[in-house]
């Protein structure tokens, strides 16, 4: 994996770009820019964010609304519209040309400087800004529709996608475009400099929909604030998996920022291969950030790009041959590996109105949090989605009390749930371990659970008994009693209690976030399993003092509390 990332890296890193956008009469207004993609350098088409283009549009942002809009031509922008596109040289058609002749820091904020050497992206050249052209806006139906199920109540469910904090001032016209472009990309043609003819880089291949499963590895690359400082900022790299997928709409845990938006998404494997572009960066539900990206899957916007060149002029049509190919079926094939087994096990768990999640840890046996499920003998729903959709009913067995340390739940189930892997638990653990959350936070039911990456960055013990797990996985509201994996075996590692809230400030830390060992309710499964009694479950009622302690950090003056 190793080497692949390195690939995938080396990929990305030539396919990205930033773009800025300005007015040609009225420089003193600004500019406005956003990360892209290189979809061909020979003739240079970049793939990149739409909102740049909101303040020239003609016919303003409603344009973008429409219900048939499916893509625009360049000419409902304004004539005063300026674009430049800004890349790294590969390898292939720098050789040392680069540097000749050009100036010194390409970054706008450092104009009017003293000459000074060619500007370096972490030691590598750093090409000067080319101009281009709007070819058309373009956006995804899919996209849209899946948005809108997913996020339609977003006044409800107090949604926001901008690229600012919940507290940043903003007027709510400017919040009402930016989600009108929130689905909305831009093709561009970058006009040809000094030795174009032998300018060349690695061809962009793009995954098909659905070709990369949950918790697949991915690599995101953009410019965190654009155009700003591209010397140092542009093609920041950042890990991560896919979350989550409804249709062409994604999620991923890898993390971006302002200025992201339009930044390629690759796989590990085959290193290089496109499969989205960032739509929104940040993402926040009910003031608290959730900590994941929103993407577009690339190959409906390129199918929609390769569609409307052909109905541009003669010209433009021909450049629909120089987008990049999709990896479909047949080829694809050994492309797509199937969703770890281990994810399987999560389930969601509805008790009245309040839900979370849950794991099965028996065909007929659930553990999840106390505060999913806490009356005892109270029948609760469980539902899981693979390998096939099912609800099943089941009730309390038990739950803790709610001055025990530990947050847990088991639930029995009245049928049992065929075809799951029930996961294997863990003996032992690994401060620094990769490791993975499978949860329905954030959505619930809508689109099955959603994965999480991380790391394993600390165990605490009492003694020599691990008694918490805390991880650096984005988990939010919902995630309670979601199980914890080890992803390089497979094994169970523990379930979600709890994130992270400052008590002073009521802001939540999605990535810093706490679980029960399941070394610590694995002797009372197992004793439950061959006898039938609760009795090792109901001590952890009893747990001592010390333990009491550790898990008081989050709610020092007063019994535990979780957030989720």
């Amino acid at each position: 994996m190793g080497r692949q990332w390195g690939l995938a890296m080396r990929a990305a890193e030539q396919a990205g770009c930033v773009v800025s956008a300005s007015r040609a009469e009225q420089p003193e207004a600004g500019s406005w820019s956003c990360s892209g993609v290189i979809l061909s350098r020979n003739p240079g088409l970049v793939l990149c964010h739409g909102g740049i283009f909101l303040p020239f549009l003609r016919a303003g942002s409603e344009a973008l609304a429409a219900a048939e809009a499916v893509f625009l031509p360049g000419d409902s922008c304004g004539d005063d519209l300026r674009l430049h596109v800004q890349w790294a040289p590969t390898a292939a058609d720098s050789n040392g040309r680069a540097d000749e002749g050009r100036p010194g820091l390409c970054t706008p904020q450092c104009a009017g400087l003293e000459p000074s050497p060619p500007a370096r992206l972490r030691g590598r050249p750093l090409q000067c800004p080319r101009p281009a052209e709007l070819l058309l806006l373009l956006s995804c139906p899919a996209f849209r529709a899946h948005f809108e199920r997913l996020f339609g109540d977003a006044e409800g469910e107090q949604w926001r996608f901008a690229s600012v904090a919940p507290d940043d001032e903003g007027s709510e016209d400017d919040e009402e475009d930016q989600l009108r472009a929130l689905g909305w990309f831009a093709l561009l043609r970058v006009q040809p400099g000094p030795g174009a003819a032998e300018e060349r880089g690695p061809a962009v291949a793009v995954a098909s929909p659905g070709a990369v499963p949950k918790g697949a590895p991915l690599l995101a690359c953009g410019s965190p604030f654009g155009a700003f400082c591209p010397d140092i900022f542009l093609n920041t790299l950042s890990r991560g998996v896919l979350s989550n997928a409804a249709g062409p709409l994604l999620l991923t845990d890898a993390r971006c920022l302002p200025g992201s938006e339009g930044g390629g998404v690759f796989a590990a494997r085959p290193a290089g291969t496109l499969v989205a572009l960032v739509a929104a960066p940040l993402c926040w539900k009910a003031r608290e950030w959730v900590g994941l990206t929103l993407l577009c899957a690339a190959a409906p916007l390129i199918r929609a790009a390769r569609a409307a060149l052909g109905r541009l002029r003669p010209g433009e049509a021909a450049l629909a041959a120089f987008l990049p190919p999709e990896l479909g079926t047949p080829r694809a094939l050994p492309f797509r590996s199937p969703e770890p087994p281990w994810a399987a096990a999560a389930v969601l768990v509805e008790c009245g109105a309040v839900w979370g999640s849950g794991v099965a840890v028996a065909p007929r046996l659930v553990l999840t949090c106390r505060h999913v499920a806490p009356r005892e003998a109270s029948r609760v729903l469980v539902r899981c989605d693979a390998p096939k959709a099912v609800a099943v009913w089941g009730r309390v067995l038990f739950a803790t009390q709610e001055t025990s340390p530990y947050d847990v739940a088991v639930v029995s189930l009245e049928e049992a749930l065929d075809g799951i892997a029930v996961p294997v638990p863990t003996e032992c653990f690994s401060e620094g371990e990769a490791v993975s959350v499978v949860a329905y936070g954030v959505f619930g039911q809508a689109c099955g659970p959603s994965v999480t990456s991380g790391i394993l960055s600390a165990v605490v013990q009492v003694g020599d008994t691990p008694v918490m797990l805390q991880t650096t996985c984005a988990v939010h509201g919902g995630s309670s009693g979601g199980p914890l994996f080890s992803p390089r075996s497979g094994r169970l590692l523990g379930i979600v209690a709890s994130n992270t809230r400052d008590n002073t400030t009521g802001a939540t830390y999605p990535h810093l976030n706490f679980s029960i060992p399941i070394t610590l309710l694995q002797p009372a499964l197992q004793q439950y399993g061959e006898t039938g009694d609760l009795g090792g479950f109901r001590e952890l009622d009893h747990a001592a003092e010390p333990v009491r302690v550790v898990w008081r950090l989050q709610r020092p003056l007063g019994p535990p509390h979780s957030k989720l």
